[in-house]
């Protein structure tokens, strides 16, 4: 099958046409079972029962067959389904391959009197192998909440800020490295580094000390990473008036990005299996990603079609 390309049909009898092992990320955003007829699609089944039954595990049967060693599959859904989906997702790839629930805030503020409002949505994350699973961390840049959350230093002799954090094991007896207990600065303890390695860090000024004598490392902000990306994401905002395209239930392209970034590499095939107005589509562009896109709907291919001659402009 072409890749880079968007391909109207059924998913289940899409997928079936890809050959085993040939997909390295798959990214579902399907319906939500929700009852409502979105003018793109029809999102109305008897029950979540047949909901699941009928759409959800056949794809996910098919996605496993065609999902690489190394291969995800993200599912983009709404708590309402989100257990469903977990309960259907254990049984076809298995309870161990489960990697994340992420909650993205997705907004909303319709007023509601019976409950609390929802404001967001689950994605779902499993993989085919945890020890062979792609997986790359991400990191926002310190904020003034962490700035002002932690005790951060100067050190005069580099002329950077730091933060500090513990250099000996406050539970040795769990796991036990006799060869790093030593006395430094008249205290004994299970330490992290060799008494070389802490030589060479005192001798750098890159420890600072307490009343008792205890060391603990500094870490300068400018050598450290950042904040790592964690399950709960509030940073992305539901979709804005200059990405609106006339396709319901669209997302926004950042949070494909993150998702892609994520879970696959440059290079890598990425499938949407409900591919709707193609921000998959998009976000495998903008990140280097090859893509397959389906959808049963022929307006969701001329919408991608046409974002992505716009998309194309923008970049040039």
């Amino acid at each position: 099958m072409q890749t880079n390309k968007y391909h109207v049909g059924d998913s289940r009898f899409l997928l079936s046409s890809l050959e085993d092992s040939s997909i390295d990320l798959i990214y579902i955003d399907p319906p939500y079972a929700t009852g409502r007829n979105f003018g793109d699609f029809d999102d109305r089944y008897e029950s979540k029962g047949s909901y699941i039954k009928l759409l959800m595990q056949p794809v996910f049967e098919q996605a496993k067959r065609v999902l690489k060693p190394s291969g995800n599959i993200v599912v983009h859904c709404d708590p309402t389904v989100s257990h469903h989906i977990r309960i259907s997702m254990d049984e076809v790839f298995g309870e161990n391959k489960f990697m994340n629930e992420i909650a993205w805030k997705s907004g909303g503020n319709a007023k509601n009197k019976k409950k609390l409002g929802r404001h967001h949505d689950s994605i779902i994350v499993y993989c085919m192998n945890k020890s062979k699973a792609t997986f790359n961390p991400l990191y926002m840049p310190y904020d003034e909440d962490y700035r002002n959350s932690s005790t951060i230093g100067f050190c005069e002799m580099h002329k950077k800020e730091y933060v500090t954090t513990a250099i000996h094991n406050s539970q040795p007896d769990v796991n036990p490295r006799l060869n790093l207990r030593y006395e430094w600065n008249g205290v004994y303890n299970q330490w992290y580094v060799s008494k070389e390695k802490m030589q060479v860090l005192h001798d750098d000024n890159r420890l600072r000390y307490n009343k008792k004598g205890v060391p603990r490392v500094k870490r300068f902000l400018s050598e450290m990473d950042g904040l790592p990306i964690r399950d709960l994401w509030t940073d992305i905002n539901q979709i804005q008036s200059s990405e609106k395209l006339q396709y319901a239930t669209q997302k926004p392209v950042k949070l494909l990005q993150r998702i892609v970034k994520l879970y696959s590499n440059e290079g890598d095939l990425v499938l949407d299996c409900f591919a709707g107005s193609g921000t998959t589509g998009r976000a495998c562009i903008l990140e280097s990603r090859n893509y397959l896109l389906f959808d049963v709907n022929n307006k969701g291919k001329k919408v991608f079609e046409e974002s992505v001659g716009n998309l194309t402009k923008e970049t040039k």
